[in-house]
């Protein structure tokens, strides 16, 4: 006997459009990710920072270099999303923000938002 379930279809990814809240979603989960996996980093700074002025220095230097500077800032646009996206879902929750367009609209502004204010940020501890 013959079995005529259809077969797995590839999907390609690429093509797919998701809804800008479908795309602020997945960055928020991503956003997460990357902040646990800063954890560590941002220990061994705070921990050398804090072992003498020999340590200060050298954690100094090492936040001085542009790999460095890169990575908070990347480290401080999750940071961003999050928390913005975080206050959207929870407007969201006790429902503002639930009609159409505007869910569509605040989708975006997440997404813009983010990387801008993280940029203000970094510019002051600059």
């Amino acid at each position: 006997m013959l079995d005529t379930k259809p077969r797995p279809v590839f999907l390609n990814l690429f093509k797919i459009r998701l809804p800008m809240a479908g795309i602020m979603s997945i960055i928020h989960r991503a956003t997460g990710v990357v902040m646990v996996l800063s954890i560590p980093l941002l220990i061994y700074l705070f921990d050398l920072s804090l072992s003498g002025v020999d340590g200060f220095a050298a954690a100094k230097a090492i936040l001085g270099m542009g790999l460095v500077k890169l990575i908070l800032f990347l480290m401080l646009w999750a940071l961003m999303h999050h928390l913005l996206a975080g206050i959207r879902y929870l407007l969201i929750d006790i429902d503002i923000g639930v009609e159409k367009p505007l869910f569509r609209q605040t989708a975006l502004a997440v997404t813009v938002a983010a990387p801008v204010v993280a940029l203000i940020l970094l510019g002051g501890l600059l």
